[in-house]
């Protein structure tokens, strides 16, 4: 968008910039002062009010309370489906010879099909997470707010009966947050929580607040100047802020890149645009920053998995998408004890029954897959367990990149692998690659039982 910006503003054309609230204004508009851009903003009593500059901000709000608008040549509007209000679509209406374009990672809502003519999907988002402008996820399937009898409004649980659920498993979520960020991080990171209500978001305050972690919560209740002021204090590098907790002013564009947790504590039937919007609070890279935890205590990986996962592999290709529209299926209870592990609640690695962050091996008895040109049998001793060719030659290539990056001789591979299969490797040493979460996650549990039998030997 700053680039289409600049590009507007060359040809001296005129400029309106829409965000969905004065948050986002106020993020954008340091946006365009890192690149040199002059601007204006039109709010009430803003100091950066500027009518003449070629480029204004403004929110929705402010533009529904204008008797009229200024003339434009292009507009732009962040966050379209959220912006599609009254006054935006009467604007599409009225001048219809406007330029219009929207920028969003989720165009789901219903009207965007009706008053715009193409969509153009530049680049999925796991090509985005290969190229590193995007980080990937390490997801754990937390203590779930339970939702069975909860009433349906307009699609979504009853938000009233949904907090008062969400209360009684506060405690759980903060236990989850404390094993997790120790076990992931070795300490806390900058997160954000998302509750189902102030009410829920003031009880997860008190409790992590109890356990030495100082959350904030923001809300709709709080003044702008107050807002401001704490989101400029978590986003320094030393901020005493540890996490923020909000029901719904984080959910959509607000950027703090070294946020690296994010807590669902928020459960939805079918609006899968706000989580993905949720999600993607954790997905900006940062200097330093490997990955992103999502901690699921809401239930909504598994719900919105098939969607998320089309979502994610091929982007949007349509203009008008259901996938606002349906509820989702609630998984059954033995569908979600098999999407994660036992031991620690990661979420399963595709193709693989060792998971990624313990170590743990799932044992599958008396199962056969059929696999292309092999019968794969899984089940009896996991460490004999017969895998493909490929599978091996990764796991090899994975353990050799490991090795190189701590300064290991390729030895160390060759008896790991041994370790690994229960025999050595028969094929031509592979090139190293990057060590994958399953591979770093089984070297990380044989060193603990290796470490664990030392100190019995030693006792």
């Amino acid at each position: 968008m700053l680039e289409l910006i600049r590009a507007a503003i060359e040809k001296r054309s005129r400029v309106m910039f829409i965000c969905e609230r004065r948050i986002l204004v106020e993020q954008f508009s340091k946006h365009l002062d890192s690149i040199g851009i002059d601007h204006g903003v039109l709010m009430a009593k803003h100091w950066r009010f500027r009518p003449h500059a070629l480029v204004q901000v403004a929110s929705a709000q402010t533009l529904e309370r204008m008797e009229s608008w200024p003339e434009f040549a292009i507009v732009f509007i962040d966050e379209l489906h959220a912006c599609m209000r009254k006054s935006i679509i009467d604007m599409l209406k009225k001048m219809p010879d406007l330029r219009v374009v929207g920028a969003t990672a989720t165009p789901f809502h219903p009207a965007i099909a009706e008053h715009f003519t193409a969509i153009t999907s530049v680049i999925s988002m796991s090509a985005l997470v290969e190229n590193k402008s995007l980080v990937p996820f390490r997801v754990f399937v937390a203590k779930e707010i339970d939702v069975t009898g909860v009433p349906i409004v307009a699609g979504e649980w009853k938000k009233d009966e949904l907090e008062a659920r969400g209360r009684k498993i506060v405690g759980d979520i903060v236990t989850d947050y404390v094993r997790l960020s120790q076990e992931v991080f070795g300490g806390y990171r900058k997160t954000i929580c998302f509750a189902c209500g102030v009410a829920h978001g003031a009880d997860l305050v008190q409790r992590f607040g109890e356990a030495g972690i100082n959350a904030v919560q923001l809300t709709y209740k709080d003044d702008e100047e107050y807002k401001a002021e704490v989101l400029a204090d978590f986003a320094k590098p030393d901020t005493g802020i540890q996490m923020l907790v909000s029901a719904d002013i984080l959910t959509r564009g607000y950027d703090q890149t070294d946020v690296e947790h994010v807590i669902l504590a928020r459960p939805l039937k079918k609006s899968f645009s706000s989580h993905v919007q949720m999600v993607g609070r954790g997905a900006r890279p940062h200097p330093g920053k490997e990955f992103c935890v999502i901690q699921d205590n809401a239930g909504n990986w598994l719900r919105f998995g098939e969607s998320w996962q089309d979502l994610y592999e091929n982007g949007v290709q349509e203009l008008s998408s259901d996938a606002d529209a349906k509820p989702r299926k609630e998984p059954s209870q033995l569908e979600k004890e098999k999407a994660r592990c036992p031991r620690c609640g990661s979420l399963w690695p595709s193709k693989s029954d060792t998971c990624s962050h313990c170590g743990h091996v799932r044992l599958r008895r008396s199962e056969v897959v059929e696999t292309a040109g092999e019968m794969v049998e899984l089940g009896g001793n996991a460490a004999n367990r017969r895998h493909s060719m490929a599978y091996k030659a990764d796991f090899y290539a994975e353990l050799l990149g490991y090795a190189q990056a701590r300064g290991y001789k390729p030895g160390y591979a060759f008896f790991a692998y041994k370790e690994k299969f229960g025999v050595e490797p028969k094929m031509r040493q592979p090139e190293p690659k990057t060590p994958s979460f399953e591979v770093i996650g089984w070297i990380r549990s044989r060193n603990i039982a290796r470490a664990k039998m030392a100190q019995k030997v030693a006792a």
